[in-house]
C-alpha cells in the first residue's frame, strides 16, 4: 500500500514541477501574439522616384503616383 502512495505521489510531483508550471508560460505567449495583432498596422507605398516604402498618410500624391519627399516629387 506504501508503494502504490509513493508512486502516486511522485506522478502527482512531476505533473505539477514540470507540465503545469509550463501551462502559464504558453497562455503569457499567446497573450503577447494577441497583443501585437491589437498593433495599428499603417499601409506603406513605394516612391515612384526612389523606391523607398513610407507611410500612406505620409506620402505626397502627385499625378496618382506616390512620392516619400518634396524632392523625390521635384526630381
Amino acid at each position: 500500500m506504501i508503494k502504490w502512495l509513493l508512486v502516486i505521489g511522485v506522478i502527482a510531483f512531476v505533473y505539477y514541477a514540470f507540465i503545469k508550471k509550463s501551462a502559464p508560460l504558453e497562455k503569457s505567449r499567446n497573450e503577447e501574439s494577441s497583443k501585437k495583432g491589437d498593433e495599428e498596422v499603417e499601409d506603406l507605398v513605394e516612391c515612384a522616384k526612389c523606391g523607398v516604402f513610407v507611410e500612406i498618410d505620409e506620402a505626397i500624391v502627385s499625378n496618382g503616383k506616390y512620392y516619400c519627399s518634396k524632392e523625390c516629387l521635384r526630381g
